[in-house]
């Protein structure tokens, strides 16, 4: 039976690699991968219209990894529109660099609960080889935290690079031009960044948990001692 200590640590990282993987599923689910705004090109080269009147020509867009939506504002009035990357949007865009960003979290997720079910065992049982023990935590962390990094560079790759945001405004747009203003990354892109912080604290829970804290002495009464003298009296 692991002591007091051990079991206290191994659940405090029982409950962060719980916390990674539910990071990352509501990063997954959720549609605020990316915000920013656009112009309608078009309706405002129509009116010529100067820098005070291209806010009447600005609209809003954001997106996760599966779907997202925007407003334009192209001169007739507000027009609110889903997006929806798969099945058709995908393939407009680098759609395997798409998949690969979806992949490395999906991998990351399942690393996280690996890695919950080591910290499980360990906090019920004294493990006897080194990778159910600290080793194996550090590997399937250390993993999980990989994958989730190669997730997210791959989804900055999409967005600076194969200007991702540019491709998503524009899509099934055959009248009008839209301009990609500003895009910033929103907070389900962060949710990702927080799940491998998570797993690096997980190591650092784990490697406390190494630590051994001093034991409490107790004093065994003292037996009395009989001398000589003693016994002649």
């Amino acid at each position: 039976m692991p002591s007091l200590w051990k079991r206290i640590t191994f659940s405090v990282a029982s409950v962060m690699c719980v916390g990674s993987a539910v990071l990352l599923v509501v990063a997954l689910s959720t549609e605020r991968w990316v915000r920013g705004r656009i112009l309608c090109k078009t309706a405002a080269e129509l009116v010529n219209a100067s820098r005070p009147e291209l806010d009447q020509f600005t609209g809003n867009i954001y997106y996760g990894l599966f779907q997202g939506g925007k407003t334009k504002q192209c001169g007739l009035g507000t027009r609110r529109s889903k997006i929806y990357i798969f099945p058709k949007l995908v393939r407009t865009m680098n759609g395997g660099l798409h998949m690969m960003v979806i992949v490395f979290l999906l991998l990351a997720m399942g690393f996280a609960l690996v890695s919950l079910s080591f910290c499980i065992y360990n906090a019920r049982k004294v493990p006897y080889q080194s990778i159910k023990g600290h080793k194996g935590l550090y590997l399937w962390n250390t993993i999980a935290a990989l994958f989730g990094a190669l997730g997210v560079l791959c989804f900055l790759a999409a967005v600076r690079h194969h200007r991702l945001t540019d491709r998503v405004a524009n899509y099934r747009e055959s009248f009008f031009v839209l301009i990609v203003l500003e895009d910033n990354l929103d907070w389900s892109f962060w949710l990702g960044v927080g799940s491998i912080v998570t797993h690096v604290a997980v190591c650092g829970v784990v490697a406390m948990s190494r630590i051994k804290l001093p034991k409490k002495e107790v004093k065994k009464p003292e037996e009395p001692t009989i001398s000589a003298l003693d016994l002649l009296y």
